[in-house]
């Protein structure tokens, strides 16, 4: 039978190509992921016009849910960070509340799955990085002290085009050019651009923890449909064990 341990239910933005590529290379005994595309129009993966697309997608939210649902997932992830920073904190707590109460699920975030990874891991001063333009990122910068993080360093990486040309390497270079000597962790913001390949290294090569979306999201959903499984190989945050 899929997912034996669990289904989880995955919400993709519609142009993104790393996403599913990225997980299927994270194999857990016994758990399935099921994807469904979100709603949005324009150059997908593009820096212009983010904010109106984020906006289509929380539009179109609960209808995708609702096409998701029907695998019986125990859980739905929104993949997908810069939702979040367009939401807010409230309207985001106020979303996740909504679409349990309706679907008989757990939902969470990217965004509040990178919170609940530093959380776990006892972090509060973090350096952070994302693929994305200035504004972007300063809404996350603001959005990550609003739930009482100190950002000591913040960057944007240089020269992107489209998140979805933007490879592991150059998120290694991300990382890199934020870490900072106060920063008790490094947090990797988006899901379209691939980090999963290079945790492991740029954990060892700067001394301590890096956190992605994409990693803190399926550590997340495993965790919320209580599947205690360790994935070595990605990252702190994933290869002890789930608890």
């Amino acid at each position: 039978m899929i997912g034996w341990r669990a289904r989880l239910g995955i919400l993709v933005p519609p142009g993104n190509p790393t996403l599913e590529a990225e997980l299927s290379t994270v194999a857990v005994p016994g758990v399935s992921l099921h994807y469904t595309r979100m709603n949005a129009t324009g150059e997908t993966g593009s820096l212009a016009g983010q904010e109106e697309r984020n906006r289509e997608q929380i539009a179109g939210l609960e209808g995708n849910v609702e096409l998701l649902s029907m695998v019986k997932p125990r859980v739905v992830a929104l993949a997908h960070t810069a939702t979040s920073y367009t939401l807010g904190q409230a309207d985001e707590a106020a979303l996740i509340a909504r679409i349990e109460l309706r679907f008989g699920l757990h939902f969470v975030t990217a965004f509040g799955s990178i919170v609940s990874g530093l959380h776990h891991l006892g972090f509060r001063r973090i350096a952070f990085g994302t693929p994305y333009a200035m504004e972007a990122t300063l809404r996350g910068k603001a959005l990550l002290e609003e739930h009482g993080f100190a950002v000591v360093s913040h960057a944007n990486l240089p020269g992107v085009r489209n998140i979805y040309d933007e490879t592991a390497e150059r998120a290694y270079t991300l990382g890199r050019m934020v870490d900072h000597a106060e920063a008790e962790a490094v947090v990797i913001s988006g899901v379209g651009m691939p980090t999963l390949a290079m945790i492991a290294a740029l954990e060892r090569d700067i001394g301590k923890p890096v956190i992605s979306a994409t990693s803190a999201t399926i550590w997340n959903a495993l965790r919320t449909a209580d599947v205690r499984e360790g994935l070595p190989n990605l990252g702190t945050l994933l290869a002890a064990g789930i608890t």
